[in-house]
């Protein structure tokens, strides 16, 4: 028991914990709190689900939420990696790794907050992300070629699509649901091939193994 007990109790992982899970979530959670009930809002709507307080169902926005935890999750892949394998990855992939996870979390805090729909014109959002993808690939070309290139630019073409009917949806002939419906569908299908890239290169050990195909 003494030892189970000093295997939970081990100062080291003890200040780790509190260090960068605890203290960062109290102040992330009371900053925010505060932060947001200065901007008017009551306590109810900051941390109740929007289903809750619109007494709506559960399944509202449904797969707008789980195109977001994808984006989440390959920024999450990443991370992860790049701080828990560092034996099993060179520089290259670490560096493309670390790019693709921050690309990652910034297009889930648009999806999240709707950035481009409601703050920034969608044009310049589209054209800083076009920009951004284009200096991943010519910056990193040789690491997404030994990973997995096919997937990365599947992942783009889908992602492009979905961008070129939402800037063009107004002039098409169609319902405009419709157009939606293929629209979100492009794009939720190029964040699936998003994740399986991210899962590919940080799978992948350029000293040790061949290419993870998962």
């Amino acid at each position: 028991m003494k030892k189970e007990l000093f295997l939970i109790l081990k100062p080291k992982k003890i200040l780790q914990c509190i260090l960068i899970a605890v203290i960062p979530a109290i102040l992330f959670y009371v900053i925010s709190l505060n932060v947001l009930m200065l901007q008017g809002y009551q306590t109810r709507e900051i941390i109740k689900e929007s289903a809750d307080l619109t007494d709506s169902s559960s399944f509202l926005g449904f797969l707008s939420n789980i195109g977001i935890w994808l984006w989440i999750s390959s920024a999450s892949i990443c991370f992860f990696t790049i701080t828990k394998t560092k034996s099993l990855i060179d520089k290259g992939q670490k560096k493309l790794l670390l790019l693709t996870g921050l690309f990652s979390i910034l297009l889930a805090i648009d999806d999240f907050f709707m950035i481009h729909d409601r703050y920034i014109s969608q044009y310049i959002c589209y054209a800083v992300y076009a920009l951004l993808t284009f200096t991943i690939l010519i910056g990193n070309y040789k690491t997404i070629l030994k990973t997995d290139a096919f997937a990365f630019f599947l992942a783009g073409f889908f992602l492009a699509l979905s961008v070129f009917i939402d800037i063009i949806q107004s002039k098409i002939p169609f319902n405009h649901h419709k157009v939606q419906v293929f629209e979100e569908g492009f794009k939720f299908i190029g964040i699936a091939t998003w994740l399986y890239f991210n899962a590919n290169a940080a799978a992948y050990n350029s000293k040790e193994l061949k290419p993870n195909t998962l």
